[in-house]
């Protein structure tokens, strides 16, 4: 998938996985260094907001957003993954005081590739939100094409609240 970043053209490793779709086999890191994967999502709604790289602004803006956003669903799980470490991930969240989502480290870009949104030239996952319903489908998801962009968390909150 062509995205773009700061208007330049980068390629991702593949296609996004389509609506409907099982989520793919991967394996990332939880806070603590312990292995997460899709079965982890089974049971209940959970949004997965991907960035490039948390230390960034717009990174930075959607993780706390998501994170406020938490209160008015507490039967949903929020989550952000990206190819930061846990050590740099952990920085951050005491710096910005984010303490409900739950950040995942794919350092290995093993989430990304799964997914189609792991971009080499720089050891990134594309910007996209997804959220997976109580059977490990892809229910929703939204591919921010231009890397620089906001996601459009009033449409996904919504899709939450309607399910």
């Amino acid at each position: 998938m062509e995205i773009t970043r700061h208007g330049t053209p980068q390629q991702t490793n593949g296609n996004p996985p389509a609506l409907e779709a099982a989520l793919p086999a991967f394996t990332v890191f939880t806070a603590d260094n312990q292995t997460f994967d899709p079965h982890a999502f089974a049971g209940r709604y959970n949004l997965i907001s991907v960035v490039p790289d948390i230390n960034t602004r717009v990174c930075s803006i959607s993780t706390k957003q998501f994170n406020q956003s938490m209160e008015n669903f507490t039967d949903v799980g929020f989550y952000t993954i990206s190819t930061n470490t846990i050590q740099q991930q952990q920085n951050w969240c005491a710096a910005e005081g984010v303490d409900r989502i739950q950040l995942l480290a794919d350092p290995d870009g093993s989430f990304g590739k799964a997914m189609g949104l792991y971009v080499a030239e720089n050891n990134t996952n594309a910007r996209s939100v997804w959220i997976i319903d109580p059977t490990g489908k892809i229910s929703y998801r939204e591919l921010i094409l231009e890397q620089t962009d906001e996601p459009n968390y009033a449409a996904a909150l919504a899709f939450l609240k309607a399910h």
